[in-house]
C-alpha cells in the first residue's frame, strides 16, 4: 500500500473515530496531493510524496516558530501537532549518529574535501538519505564533515 493511500484509509478511519483533528490535518494533505497531480498532470510515487510531507512539516515548523514570536502558543500548539501527524509517514528519521557517520562515508568515498564540494556533498546525499533526513539536518552535517 502506498503512503498516499495509507493515509487515505486514516482518513476514514479518523472519520469513524471521531477525531477531527486527525481527519482534517490528513484531508489538508491529501488536498495538496490531489492539487499537484491535477496541476502537474502526474500521478504521486512514494518517493515525491515523501518530499511534499518534508516541505509541508517544514511549513509547519515555521508558522509555529512565529505564532511563538508573537505569542500565540495555542496556534503554535496547533502547527506543532499537526506536524505529529504528518510525520508519522516518513520512513524512520536518522539519528544524529548515523547521519554523521553517513556523510564522512560520502566524504571519504568521492574524495570531496573543503566547503566548494558542499553542493556535490548535498547531491550525492540526497540520493542516498532520500527522505530519512530533513534538508536543513542534511545540510548541517554536510558542513560539518567538509570541515
Amino acid at each position: 500500500m502506498s503512503v498516499k493511500e495509507q493515509i487515505l484509509n486514516d482518513i476514514k478511519s479518523a472519520m469513524k473515530a471521531g477525531n477531527s483533528f486527525e481527519r482534517d490535518t490528513l484531508r489538508m494533505i491529501s488536498s495538496v496531493f490531489k492539487q499537484i497531480e491535477v496541476d502537474e498532470r502526474v500521478q504521486l510515487d512514494d518517493d515525491r510524496v515523501f518530499v511534499i510531507l518534508q516541505s509541508e512539516i517544514k511549513r509547519r515548523n515555521e508558522s509555529a516558530t512565529q505564532y511563538k514570536n508573537g505569542g500565540r502558543d495555542d496556534l503554535a500548539q496547533k502547527e506543532l501537532d499537526e506536524i505529529s501527524i504528518i510525520s508519522r509517514y516518513l520512513p524512520k528519521q536518522l539519528s544524529d549518529d548515523e547521519l554523521k557517520s553517513k556523510m564522512e562515508q560520502l566524504v571519504s568515498q568521492n574524495g570531496l574535501s573543503g566547503i566548494k564540494d558542499l553542493g556535490a556533498l548535498m547531491k550525492l546525499a540526497k540520493e542516498a538519505i532520500g527522505s530519512a533526513c530533513d534538508g536543513k539536518r542534511m545540510s548541517d552535517a554536510a558542513k560539518k564533515a567538509l570541515l
